[in-house]
């Protein structure tokens, strides 16, 4: 079995509020569950309006589609004009873990 994690450090542009955050995040977040299979949340910057965390994970028998789908999640959410991507962290377990 193997693991795969990415974090996503977001710097969202013209955002006055919180609940202007949410309506630029929740697309984000929706898009990466519904178009990956993946499991994803805003992790961090929770009160922050300008900033967001979005954390997601991947788990697959195969290490190949676990590289696969970070790549193409990572791709999708750096090409998003909304927003500007300030660090992406990857984590891959594996079974040697």
């Amino acid at each position: 079995m193997y693991v795969g994690t990415l974090s996503f450090d977001i710097l969202l542009g013209d955002v006055r509020s919180l609940k202007e955050k949410r309506s630029v995040v929740r697309p984000i977040v929706a898009d990466l569950q519904r178009t990956f299979s993946v499991s994803a949340a805003e992790v961090e910057h929770l009160d922050l309006y300008r900033r967001a965390g979005i954390g997601l994970a991947v788990v697959s028998g195969d290490a190949t589609h676990v590289a696969d789908v970070l790549d193409r999640c990572e791709r999708m959410v750096a090409g998003r004009p909304e927003v500007e991507l300030l660090s992406v962290r990857r984590r891959f377990h594996g079974d040697d873990d």
